[in-house]
């Protein structure tokens, strides 16, 4: 005889009864693989760019694995300050930023459970991430005029860590919304997933149509 798996410490009841129809992946277990593998991905990503910019930096001719042409080139893009906003490399953002997500997707796998103000915590710091992979974005294509791919990597798993994190943290009442907007997000999660995937996709082929098409 099975029962319903009680709701997560911290969390409402009536969040979690209400919608229990939703997509598998807002459960516990599948959530948190699915943290792990955006994590590990955007983690190796990262690690990958520093040291390219490690390489760099020891040598000044060094061409990184990612320069390909003029107008994919990481090594040019880390020329660029736009490579450390902050005043270090980018990429050491993500190396401790998705650590941090791993190390949450492993707890949680253990059987961690984690209170309302940690997933809170995550969501803005998974929010604010997102809005920095826009703003390079936006860089790359309108004012840098040059791709990089293991960058783009990175853009790639920002946008559905963070949907998919936002329709769990609405589900289970974390973040308070109206019942259409917290039914609607986890539902169609996926397609939001894939809209913005053909929108990134559609800028980068729109500005660099003649790098792709010769002519």
């Amino acid at each position: 005889m099975t029962h319903p798996t009680p709701p997560e410490e911290g969390t409402t009841q009536t969040a979690v009864t209400d919608h229990r129809s939703l997509p598998v992946f807002v459960r516990h277990r599948p959530f948190a693989l699915l943290m792990l593998v955006t994590g590990a991905i955007g983690w190796v990503a990262s690690a990958i760019l520093v040291l390219e910019r490690l390489a760099l930096y020891e040598d000044t001719g060094y061409v990184t694995s990612c320069d390909i042409n003029p107008w994919v080139s990481c090594g040019k893009v880390m020329d660029t300050w736009q490579s450390a906003v902050f005043g270090f490399p980018n990429p050491l953002i993500g190396i401790v930023a998705f650590a941090i997500v791993i190390t949450t997707a492993m707890a949680a796998l253990s059987g961690a459970r984690f209170s309302p103000w940690y997933w809170l915590g995550l969501q803005v710091g998974v929010s604010m991430g997102l809005l920095f992979v826009f703003w390079l974005w936006y860089q790359a294509l309108f004012v840098i005029h040059v791709l990089c791919l293991y960058c783009m990597v990175v853009w790639a798993v920002m946008i559905p860590l963070f949907i998919l994190l936002t329709a769990r943290n609405l589900v289970y009442g974390i973040i308070p919304a109206p019942g259409p907007v917290v039914r609607f997000v986890p539902t169609w999660a996926g397609t939001l997933i894939t809209v913005v995937y053909v929108a990134v996709a559609v800028s980068v082929f729109s500005r660099f149509f003649t790098v792709f098409t010769g002519l």
